[in-house]
């Protein structure tokens, strides 16, 4: 399994938290360890949070540290669990820990920005990330009566990937067509037999349809053999939408297209809902977030990653949408004894989503108390691992829990060679607790679409799997022969849960052809909705589809593109009453359609990418007049996308409705870009400001540090003094040295909150300065700072002068440049150029390492507005 820590002396002292915890209740105490205050009988002492000791270590030698300020006050989610349905309770959930977290950040953010520290918020646990070296500002955290502890930053390190020993090739495993696998084409991998999925689907039809499995994990090679047809971003004849379906919070996947560049995450989804034999649900659909870098798996990724899952977003993570949240999450890494997940298990508990962790890889077969947090926490269903020989797997973790006591894991699933996808085309044999996770998950998928009455019943569902689990007596570690710490439950059963399960619904199935022609219809969305409950399943490519319901009244939408949609309202579904109703839709008339793309001054712009959302027509690229054609669309009601080649500079994407009942020609005007905070920015008219105050600013690496005319804002936070450096960056936070090597904003690393007017490595000799100028009148002033002949460290011969324009009356800031020629040095091959926020978090780039500036050019950064 899972992205866990080298195995640790088990004769280790009392854990960090713990510690911490028995100085918050000795007493007062301060966050530096040692003396205990003796009780005292008239007050109560000031509770103090508790802080991890490295952090003390880090700021103690002048070195910075990134931690989690966790605020005490929780979110009460006692009433989200009532909504009807899971898109109602993912809402409800969304909307409380969101709205909560923004109230009660606000003191602690408000002193961040004083003391002018960067920051990151995050919703789904109530903390703010910060990074600092200042011991007393850490001090001041402590002592503020709404901040329940300091984290540090932690990474969990993934399983190395290496091949199972003695593992075969399942040599009976060939490719599946269509959009699931059916069970008689092909030979089931050894835990998929084990847990009876096989029989799962032999006896009841049910490959998991209907139900969305998502893995916080190292990315997801969407389309490999055994993954692509059960991608929820799968359109259909080749056409993938990535928005909503995959999420990457550091950007190291190209462009938002879904990638794995450690085989893990591709892995584990495989062993959920692969075809080809290798998935316990291959008829479910997947989405996935990247909350693993490459080989560890970061606190910053895994919780931006897990707010995704709660509320899925665009690629730039804008526009959340809780109804298209998962129904159930496979979590394949952990690490340590922390609470700190604890809050996020539970509200995701609270929203109706079926959480799986993988108890740990630490184990050596006898010793206890070897599972980790997340997975040996009370309020996740924690999972171990065994082997086709039915022995426990000797790194698999046990219980009790050093983080609460309780008993671990909770169950046991199939965690030695374990074959599944792999990314490119192939497929490997791999061990740990981090294989055995998604065969729970699978399971659960496989319920769920039996039983939908149990969809969002997290507390009946685990107590179905435990149930109905294979009972192995070891009691070494404590516990029961039917409950222990070494087996938890026992061994999952996928076919006795099912078959335990409420079978209240059901089964509507048949298939979705062309009316006139009689074809099969691939990829048409069939969709039952009622008051409460909410199905969706697509066709595969014979047209068939297949829909558990609970008794109640519904409408039946279908669609499918290229033909008219077709509703059934009042479609009464009865206890046990299975029935098979075909469908035939009309095909509807295409047309071309053309149009002309324009950017934000008004000029035609070449090089966009032209797509029909949630369409199989291919995307076409505009040309060097800005014209774009579809030669064939079927008729109805689209959205039309326009997305601009990189650097997109001020071009924002478009994205607006497209009605198709005639040949169309259109223009599309993109809108500015923006951040998430709400810059935008566009070109304006040039007018070189002349400095009259010249800046102490020399040499290769230096900055100076001014006193501003004017408050300046930038993301939202007023400064009244800012550093400016050689290196054509203005600093609103220190005076960074050594920002040399330039970066693509955002960067979680220094320097932040910036404006970047051409951050390069750049000298400034005897025929360089920097200067600075104030005019107009107060309320309308303008502060210029310019720098002039600056020379290209790489490139003494290459030149450039560019400046800042602070206005104080609309809070603008507008970047000039000049005397550039067509050398890409001085255009800007090298350099970055644009606005980055304090936490290094949110940014609007205008370009970086491209070509892009031109002589007598001027960029306006409008701010957010009131």
């Amino acid at each position: 399994m899972n992205p866990r820590s080298p195995r640790r002396d088990r004769r280790r002292a009392i854990p960090a938290l713990v510690l911490a915890i028995l100085a918050l209740v000795g007493g007062a105490g301060g966050i530096a360890s040692g003396a205990v205050a003796q009780p005292t009988v008239a007050t109560e002492a000031p509770r103090r949070a508790a802080v991890d000791p490295a952090i003390l270590e880090a700021v103690d030698a002048a070195k910075p540290a990134t931690f989690y300020v966790v605020l005490r006050d929780k979110a009460d989610l006692s009433t989200t669990r009532r909504g009807h349905g899971h898109a109602a309770r993912a809402r409800a959930t969304y909307d409380a820990l969101r709205g909560h977290a923004t109230r009660s950040q606000r003191p602690v953010t408000a002193l961040l920005d004083r003391e002018r520290v960067g920051y990151r918020s995050f919703w789904l646990t109530n903390a703010v990330r910060v990074t600092t070296a200042d011991r007393h500002l850490v001090e001041t955290l402590a002592a503020r009566p709404d901040v329940a502890e300091l984290v540090r930053e932690r990474r969990y390190p993934l399983d190395r990937v290496v091949a199972a020993s003695g593992s075969a090739p399942n040599a009976g495993a060939g490719p599946v067509s269509g959009l699931t696998a059916s069970p008689a084409a092909v030979v089931p991998e050894w835990g998929i037999t084990d847990v009876r999925a096989d029989e799962v689907w032999a006896q009841y039809g049910d490959t998991g349809e209907g139900i969305v499995i998502a893995n916080i994990d190292s990315g997801v090679d969407y389309d490999h053999p055994s993954l692509v047809e059960s991608y929820r971003g799968n359109l259909g004849d080749g056409a993938f939408a990535h928005d909503y379906n995959f999420f990457d919070p550091i950007g190291q996947c190209t462009n938002g297209v879904p990638c794995d560049n450690n085989g893990h995450g591709t892995h584990t989804m495989g062993t959920m809902a692969g075809a080809d034999g290798v998935g316990v649900a291959p008829g479910a659909t997947w989405i996935a977030a990247k909350g693993c870098e490459a080989r560890s798996c970061s606190d910053a990724s895994l919780l931006a990653a897990g707010q995704w899952t709660l509320a899925p977003t665009d690629r730039n993570g804008q526009n959340p949408r809780p109804d298209l949240a998962p129904h159930i999450v496979n979590n394949s890494w952990g690490g340590g004894d922390t609470t700190f997940y604890q809050d996020i298990v539970e509200a995701c508990n609270a929203a109706g989503i079926f959480e799986a962790f993988a108890a740990g890889n630490d184990g050596d077969g006898v010793t206890c108390s070897t599972a980790h947090a997340p997975g040996s926490q009370a309020p996740a269903y924690g999972v171990g691992a065994y082997g086709a020989d039915g022995k426990i797997a000797g790194f698999s973790g046990f219980g009790p829990s050093l983080v609460d006591g309780s008993m671990k894991p909770n169950i046991a699933a199939p965690g030695v060679a374990v074959r599944s996808a792999w990314p490119g085309t192939g497929y490997r044999s791999l061990n740990g607790t981090s294989m055995a996770t998604p065969h729970v998950a699978g399971a659960v998928a496989l319920l769920w679409a039996e039983a939908p009455s149990l969809i969002g019943d997290i507390a009946g569902t685990r107590a179905l799997l435990d149930r109905t689990a294979r009972n192995v007596a070891d009691t070494h570690c404590g516990g029961t022969a039917d409950r222990n710490n070494v087996w938890g439950e026992g061994k999952l059963d996928a076919l006795a849960a099912v078959d335990a399960a409420p079978h209240t619904a059901a089964v509507i199935s048949g298939t979705v052809t062309d009316r006139a022609t009689g074809a099969p219809i691939p990829n048409a969305s069939v969709t039952a909705s009622s008051a409460t409950m909410l199905r969706s399943v697509r066709t595969g490519a014979e047209g068939a589809y297949r829909l558990t319901l609970p008794a109640g009244t519904y409408t039946l939408d279908l669609s499918a593109y290229g033909f008219a949609d077709l509703a059934m309202p009042d479609y009464e579904v009865t206890s046990g009453g299975d029935a098979v109703r075909d469908f035939g839709l009309d095909a509807v008339s295409r047309h071309v359609v053309t149009g002309t793309v324009l950017d934000v001054s008004g000029a035609p712009l070449a090089g966009v990418a032209v797509r029909i959302a949630d369409t199989p027509v291919p995307a076409v690229a505009t040309d060097a007049t800005g014209r774009f054609r579809f030669p064939a669309v079927a008729e109805g009601d689209f959205t039309l996308g326009a997305e601009p080649a990189a650097p997109a500079l001020c071009n924002g994407d478009h994205s607006g409705p497209l009605a198709v009942d005639g040949d169309e020609d259109l223009t599309v005007a993109l809108p500015n870009r923006t951040d998430v905070w709400g810059n935008s920015c566009a070109p304006v008219g040039f007018r070189w400001v002349k400095g009259d105050t010249r800046l102490p600013l020399t040499g290769d690496e230096d900055a100076h540090t001014l006193a501003l005319p004017f408050p300046v804002e930038l993301y939202g936070v007023g400064y009244t003094t800012a550093s400016v450096t050689t290196n054509g960056l203005v600093n609103f936070l220190q005076p960074r040295l050594g920002d040399y090597h330039n970066t693509a904003l955002p960067a979680p690393g220094q320097p932040n909150g910036i404006v970047a007017a051409f951050w390069d490595d750049l000298v400034l000799d005897k025929r360089s300065s920097v200067q600075t100028a104030l005019t107009g009148t107060p309320g309308a002033r303008r502060f210029t700072i310019a720098w002039n002949n600056a020379a290209l460290a790489d490139a003494p011969a290459s030149r450039v002068s560019f400046q800042v324009l602070l206005d104080e009356a609309s809070g603008a800031i507008t970047l000039q440049f000049k005397d550039i020629d067509d050398n890409p040095l001085e255009r800007g091959s090298s350099a970055t150029v644009g606005l980055e926020d304090q936490g290094g978090t949110d940014a609007l780039e205008y370009s970086f390492g491209h070509p892009v500036l031109a002589d007598g050019s001027a960029i306006r950064f409008a701010r957010k507005a009131a």
